[in-house]
């Protein structure tokens, strides 16, 4: 089967300002607004490997138009430098979307390379309370292996992917593959607690 996602469902940079989507959709996206770019060069193709691996498994599409993608903080400007100094103005963001994940409370939510990630451990309180001093790719990829793990439909299950990947292109298409294929079996082990379907 070939790709099945329209990327036309992905706004573009122009078209998101803070927000899209629905609040009330069980997939959310987390994106640092530096790096917007991830929707199409990461989580395209993911995306499209879920798509294959639940329309071969079980017949249906994923409703893509409704995914709610936010920017994790309302200005870049504030984004920190380092992921041990974040200023007054962060704390605030995390402080509003611990409000909104805590209301809407999403089935996924996946974020992209280390200050996404980061900021959600700490909307969600995870310990220890930093993270370490660098999120590199392998820290991610570990992160990405325990939260399937440990994927539990009636919580939000926080899902990092990388944001970029420095690595060849055949060794990109296996990283599409191979978190595509696991986020898919999550999907269909629990899809009828998923209102997520064309």
């Amino acid at each position: 089967m070939t790709s099945m996602t329209n990327h036309y469902d992905i706004p573009s940079v122009e078209n998101v300002t803070r927000e899209w989507g629905d609040r009330a959709y069980p997939i959310w996206l987390l994106v640092n607004p530096k790096h917007s770019s991830v929707r199409q060069n990461i989580w395209a193709p993911v995306l499209d490997e879920v798509q294959d691996k639940v329309y071969r498994k079980i017949q249906k599409r994923i409703d893509t138009t409704q995914i709610y993608i936010r920017n994790v903080v309302c200005d870049s400007g504030i984004v920190p430098n380092t992921l041990n100094w974040w200023g007054s103005e962060v704390s605030k963001e995390i402080e509003l979307f611990r409000e909104i994940v805590s209301e809407h409370k999403p089935k996924i939510l996946i974020t992209f390379g280390a200050f996404p990630f980061e900021f959600l451990r700490r909307v969600k309180k995870s310990k220890p309370e930093k993270g370490p001093k660098s999120w590199g790719n392998a820290n991610l990829e570990d992160e990405f292996k325990q939260a399937i793990d440990n994927f539990d439909i009636n919580k939000t299950n926080s899902v990092p992917l990388l944001r970029r990947l420095f690595v060849s292109r055949a060794d990109d298409e296996n990283y599409f593959h191979y978190t595509g294929t696991l986020l898919a079996e999550k999907i269909i082990e629990n899809k009828d607690s998923f209102n997520i379907w064309i």
